[in-house]
C-alpha cells in the first residue's frame, strides 16, 4: 500500500508540474514571439525562448510576430501577429498568425496540442513533445489532426523547422485500378502494378480513390475518398477511405501511421525502404484485411465502410470533447486491422517512426 500511494503520488507529481515550453526561431529573419501565457520576447534567427506554463492552462496558444517596430517602453505595431501594440502579450494575436494551441492536464490527465490555420498563416511552424517518450508533433503550414501526451510533458516550438524531404513509393498492387490521392501532392491514377513516386516534407495524408469517373479535365466522381470531384485533390478525403498519415522531420525523426478514423475502403500497407534504420520502431505496418466485407450494415457505404462519426455524428464516435472511449465500433476496425488508428483517441502505438534522412516509404494498396 505504501509503494503504492508513493508511485502514485509521483504520477501527480509529475501531472501537476509546470511544462518547459522552448521556442526557437529557426528563421534567416528576426521574429518576435508571442505567446498567452507568456508574454514576449524578440528572437533573432538561432536564438531560444524559454518559459514554464502553469498545469492546468487550457486555451494556451505561441504565435510569431513579424514587421515589428518597438520603442523602449515596449510599445509599436507588427505586420502580422501584433497583440494590441505591445511586446508583451496579454492579448490573442490578430491575424493573419499560424498558432500553436494547446491545453494542459485536461481529460484523463492528458495534454491536448496541435498547430492551427483558423487564423491565418505567418510563418511555418512546428509544435512537439520533449519529455516522457511522447513522440507526437505537428507542422505547419498544414493543419494537423489532435494530439495528446500525458500531463507534465514539456514541448519545443520551431519557427521555420527544417524542410527535410522524403520520398513517398505509392504503388498500386490491387487488381483493380485505384486513383491515388495526396494532400498535399494531387492525384493519380494507378492501374495494377504502376507507382507513383511523390516527394513530400512536413505532413500529409496518402489515400486510395475507388470507383472514379474523370473527363478530360480532371473532373468527376468517386465512389470511395473523393476530393470535390478533382484527379487533382486540394483538399481532404470524403469518408470512407484508409488513410496513410505522415510527419516528415520532426525531432529528426519521420513519424507515419495507418487511419481507420475515417473508415475504409482500400487495404494499405506502410514500409520504410531503407530496412537498416535504427530508429525505434521503424518498421513494416499494415490494413491488409477486407474490412468491407464484414462491415456492420449501419456503416455500409457505396465506397467502403465507414466510420460512426460521419454516420451517427455524436460525440461518442467524434470526440468532440476530446472525451471518447473504445466502442464496439472502433473494436471491430481494431480487430481486423491492429497496425491502424480505430478511433481520434487510440493509443500511439501504432506508429512507426524512422531517423529523418530514410531512403523513403513505400505505401502500397493491397499489400
Amino acid at each position: 500500500m505504501v509503494v503504492l500511494l508513493l508511485c502514485s503520488g509521483l504520477a501527480n507529481s509529475l501531472q501537476s508540474r509546470a511544462a518547459t515550453f522552448d521556442v526557437r526561431n529557426n528563421c534567416g529573419f528576426t521574429v518576435w514571439a508571442a505567446a498567452i501565457p507568456g508574454g514576449g520576447l524578440q528572437l533573432d534567427p538561432g536564438q531560444t525562448w524559454s518559459f514554464n506554463v502553469n498545469a492546468s492552462t487550457a486555451r494556451g496558444r505561441i504565435w510569431a510576430r513579424t514587421g515589428c517596430n518597438f520603442n523602449e517602453a515596449g510599445r509599436g505595431t507588427c505586420e502580422t501577429g501584433d497583440c494590441d501594440g505591445v511586446i508583451q502579450c496579454t492579448a490573442y494575436g490578430q491575424p493573419p498568425n499560424t498558432l500553436a494551441d494547446y491545453a494542459l492536464n485536461q481529460y484523463n490527465n492528458l495534454d491536448f496540442f496541435g498547430i492551427s490555420l483558423v487564423d491565418g498563416f505567418n510563418v511555418p511552424m512546428e509544435f512537439s513533445a520533449t519529455s516522457n517518450d511522447c513522440t507526437r508533433g505537428s507542422d505547419a503550414p498544414l493543419i494537423s489532426t489532435h494530439f495528446s501526451c500525458p500531463g507534465g510533458t514539456d514541448y519545443k516550438v520551431v519557427f521555420c523547422p527544417s524542410k527535410a524531404i522524403a520520398q513517398m513509393h505509392i504503388q498500386n498492387n490491387c487488381s483493380f485500378t485505384v486513383w491515388a490521392a495526396a494532400k498535399p501532392g494531387g492525384g493519380r491514377q494507378l492501374n495494377k502494378g504502376e507507382t507513383w513516386t511523390l516527394n513530400v516534407k512536413y505532413q500529409g495524408r496518402i489515400w486510395g480513390r475507388t470507383n472514379c469517373d474523370f473527363d478530360e479535365n480532371g473532373r468527376g466522381k468517386c465512389d470511395g475518398g473523393d476530393c470535390d470531384g478533382l484527379l487533382q485533390c486540394q483538399t481532404g478525403p470524403r469518408a470512407p477511405c484508409t488513410l496513410a498519415e505522415y510527419s516528415i522531420g520532426q525531432n529528426n525523426v519521420d513519424n507515419l501511421d495507418i487511419s481507420l478514423v475515417d473508415g475504409f475502403n482500400v487495404p494499405i500497407g506502410i514500409s520504410p525502404t531503407n530496412t537498416s534504420s535504427k530508429s525505434k520502431n521503424c518498421r513494416p505496418i499494415k490494413c491488409a484485411a477486407d474490412v468491407n466485407e464484414p462491415c456492420p450494415m449501419e456503416l455500409r457505404d457505396p465506397g467502403g465502410c465507414n466510420n460512426p462519426c460521419t454516420v451517427f455524428r455524436n460525440d461518442q464516435f467524434c470526440c468532440r470533447s476530446n472525451i471518447c472511449e473504445p466502442t464496439n465500433y472502433s473494436k471491430f476496425f481494431k480487430h481486423l486491422c491492429p497496425d491502424a488508428y480505430s478511433y481520434p483517441l487510440d493509443d500511439a502505438t501504432t506508429v512507426i517512426s524512422c531517423l529523418t534522412g530514410t531512403s523513403g516509404y513505400n505505401i502500397m494498396f493491397c499489400p
